[in-house]
């Protein structure tokens, strides 16, 4: 595999090796064959940090990039996907979804879907997303980087603070009545701006529907929701408004943001992996470097650390242009 060296690959390899996850898969294609295990992976950077380091070292007579710099198995969004599947030995249908913020919840719902239709026994899922100068750039000339910490919720933040993260998770269809399940997703589209969310949330609540729906749940079904919340004002708003307006005020909710940064394409794994969390230890995170909660916000954000039983989790990832995902874990 060293064809596919770069930072994230790298960082996906670290993550696969995580926790038995690699063996876990092993034991999977014993169970259903290799070609009947898919993969959907998210990603927002791929390895776009090698391109930057192939331009650096561009020949300024010519204008060609060093030998060593492969496009295809680097910076190609597809790397992550072929790199994974090499490693770990599975060759059922997939795809790489890259929908910024929400490409690693949307590959839960594809997933999902592929399972449903008999297209593979089951997926591993996931996503990775490294930094590069590209990302860090970017955020900063649209102002959204936070000079301090990530505050999500309060009347103070300034912005987001970029993490970078590698997560898999292994679907499968289950009789087993113990264990934490995918019981729903939703998606929807703004179709508002480039980068800015609906103002009232309008595609927020749509996704958080959506999710309801499909999981068969009610709004007081929800004992915990893991927040998009990335601390800039637009955003955090804008989310907020859809939490009141289907969940109410009472549905405890906090951003983990605080405690990672913001991971981008890896944002949706890395938050399903703390619901899941949530779930298997029925422990409450708090919203970290939350001081003073902004009065226009009416969500019921947690300040402390809580243990509470809970059933039902809601986990939020709101993308640039408005790319939405909502996904239900629980238990039966």
């Amino acid at each position: 595999v060293g064809r596919f060296d770069c930072r994230n690959n790298r960082l996906a390899r670290r993550g696969l090796d995580a926790d038995n996850f690699k063996t876990s898969v092993v034991d999977a294609c014993e169970r259903y064959g290799a070609d009947r295990i898919g993969i959907f992976l998210g990603t927002s950077t791929s390895g776009i940090a090698a391109t930057e380091s192939a331009y650096s070292q561009m020949d300024d007579v010519s204008g060609r990039l060093p030998d060593s710099f492969y496009y295809m198995n680097t910076h190609n969004l597809q790397s992550l996907e072929n790199f994974c599947r090499q490693y770990l030995g599975i060759t059922g249908a997939g795809l790489t979804v890259s929908t910024a913020c929400s490409s690693s919840s949307k590959v839960f719902a594809a997933a999902g879907r592929y399972i449903k239709a008999g297209v593979c026994d089951a997926a591993v899922v996931g996503g990775v997303d490294s930094l590069c100068l590209t990302t860090l750039y970017g955020f900063h000339s649209l102002q959204l980087v936070s000079t301090g910490p990530c505050r999500p919720w309060d009347k103070d933040r300034s912005g987001i603070t970029i993490g970078e993260a590698g997560g898999f998770a292994l679907l499968e269809k289950s009789d087993d009545e113990d264990g934490v399940f995918l019981k729903g997703y939703g998606e929807s589209s703004d179709a508002y701006h480039m980068s800015t969310p609906h103002p009232e949330g309008e595609g927020a609540g749509l996704a958080i529907s959506d999710a309801l729906g499909r999981s068969a749940l009610s709004p007081d079904d929800i004992g915990y929701v893991n927040l998009h919340g990335t601390g800039t004002k637009n955003n955090d708003a804008a989310e907020d408004k859809a939490i009141i307006k289907i969940l109410g005020t009472d549905t405890p909710c906090s951003s983990t943001k605080g405690w990672t940064g913001h991971t981008l394409g890896a944002a949706g794994i890395t938050e399903a992996l703390i619901s899941l969390l949530v779930l298997e230890n029925d422990f409450l995170p708090a919203n970290l470097n939350l001081a003073y909660i902004d009065d226009a916000l009416s969500a019921n954000i947690l300040l402390e650390n809580r243990d509470n039983k809970v059933t039902n989790v809601l986990s939020n990832s709101f993308g640039f242009g408005g790319s939405n995902c909502c996904l239900v874990f629980g238990k039966l």
